[in-house]
């Protein structure tokens, strides 16, 4: 999820000048050290991304195993989202005055201790637990991992760098979610946790071995100046619009692989090869979203929450027909991504022009904003899964879908006002 590079001024298609670079300190270590704890950042990246989608492929094994419904095995989904979206902002607001290295070890072994905890759950009711623990730490310990980057990239090198970090949970999911659904048919949903549980633990160990123990930090600021972030109304509404948008996929995502297998009658074999393919077009989904905010801003979005929601009505209206309704759910996958960049670039840019000592909580609104999206879908999704069925989630996402589009148009106007007020303050 490659999200957190501000890479647009207020103008779409103007490169970012040197002087706006969110992070601007030189790095601090030997060339060869600075680049191996870049890419364990990266690792730590797909690590987290593991952890988060692993769940996905193999709901219907964990379902079976528990004697729990596919709803219920969801949860393992949306409560993970809930901790992320609540405790990533929470950890970072009261953790603010504390070294960076000490954190980052307290979250690896939370980290750590709570996948063991997944693996190892007897019942269904504790590995929801764990999934909640891990949840919570995720995020901070991702977000205090990547205040690491100024030390190991020069100031023009660090926007890539945090788009690699983000971008191996996209690569994550792709994995994850394919070969653990083909581990857990083979073997056991188990040894996909047992996989998962290792990856988290040699990342964290490489990390606490060569990452520097002291460095660069963010100037301190209060609660008080980070809230004021909080109240701007282009970060409320641009919030409303990752809970809709986000939902409007999560709604069906969360629950793809039944929906492969159940609706579309795909064996499990088929339906781990679909599940590639869908995690294939979520990397390209970041690659557009970059390029569609560089191009245009906001305004991408009016394209896409439309036209996702006219892909998700045609899925429900092909029903079982397998070789279209597949097309079309490669196409959501392309869609699935496009709204980070546009948004995370103007929540920065927001920080960054009205409020510069909140660009820490700025970058961590994404995520909780981005995972308050995915459990708020992944919940209704669970109500349409055990109501009208698997079959109309498609129209429930795009009715979200629709809401994202109105949420859209009304924070292009109200950043259009903003930034007449801001071009005249900065006259008188």
């Amino acid at each position: 999820m490659s999200r957190l590079a501000d890479n647009t001024t207020d103008e779409p298609n103007q490169p970012v000048p040197a002087e706006d670079a969110v992070i601007t300190s030189a790095p601090t270590l030997a060339p060869a050290r600075a680049r191996l704890c870049l890419w364990l950042l990266v690792l730590l990246g797909f690590a987290l991304g593991c952890a988060e989608f692993v769940v996905i492929g193999i709901e219907p094994e964990i379902a079976a195993d528990f004697h729990v419904t596919l709803a219920r095995a969801g949860e393992l989904v949306s409560w993970f989202a809930g901790a992320y979206a609540v405790m990533t902002p929470a950890l970072a607001l009261g953790t603010g005055r504390f070294r960076r290295f000490p954190l980052l070890v307290a979250y690896g072994i939370v980290f750590c201790g709570a996948n063991l905890a997944a693996l190892v759950a007897p019942t269904f009711g504790l590995l929801l637990a764990s999934r909640l623990l891990i949840g919570s730490v995720a995020g901070a310990l991702l977000a205090t991992a990547v205040t690491f980057v100024p030390e190991l990239v020069s100031p023009a090198r660090a926007s890539m760098a945090i788009a690699l970090v983000y971008g191996a949970f996209s690569v994550a999911m792709v994995l994850v979610t394919s070969l653990g659904k083909i581990a857990a048919t083979v073997a056991s949903w188990r040894v996909v946790m047992a996989a998962t549980f290792v990856l988290s633990l040699v990342t964290i160990a490489l990390l606490v071995a060569f990452l520097p123990r002291t460095g660069a930090t963010d100037e301190p600021s209060t609660v008080g100046e980070q809230l004021a972030l909080l109240r701007d109304a282009r970060v409320i509404v641009g919030m409303l619009i990752f809970v809709f948008g986000v939902g409007a996929v999560y709604v069906f995502y969360a629950y793809v692989t039944p929906y492969l297998q159940n609706v579309l009658g795909m064996t499990a074999g088929q339906a781990s090869v679909t599940l590639l393919a869908y995690g294939a077009m979520t990397i390209l989904s970041n690659m557009l979203s970059g390029w569609g905010d560089a191009r245009f801003g906001l305004r991408s979005l009016a394209v896409t929450f439309p036209l996702q929601a006219v892909l998700l009505v045609t899925l429900w209206a092909l029903g079982p027909r397998t070789p279209g309704a597949v097309a079309v759910i490669m196409l959501i996958a392309l869609s699935m991504y496009v709204i980070s960049t546009p948004c995370v670039s103007l929540f920065l840019r927001v920080a960054r022009t009205r409020h510069p000592k909140a660009l820490t909580l700025a970058s961590s609104v994404e995520p909780t904003a981005f995972n308050i999206g995915i459990a708020f879908g992944t919940a209704i999704g669970g109500v349409i899964v055990d109501g009208p069925g698997l079959r109309s989630v498609g129209v429930v996402g795009a009715a979200f879908a629709l809401v994202a589009f109105a949420l859209t148009i009304v924070t292009m106007r109200i950043d259009a006002r903003a930034r007449r007020e801001d071009r005249e303050r900065s006259r008188a």
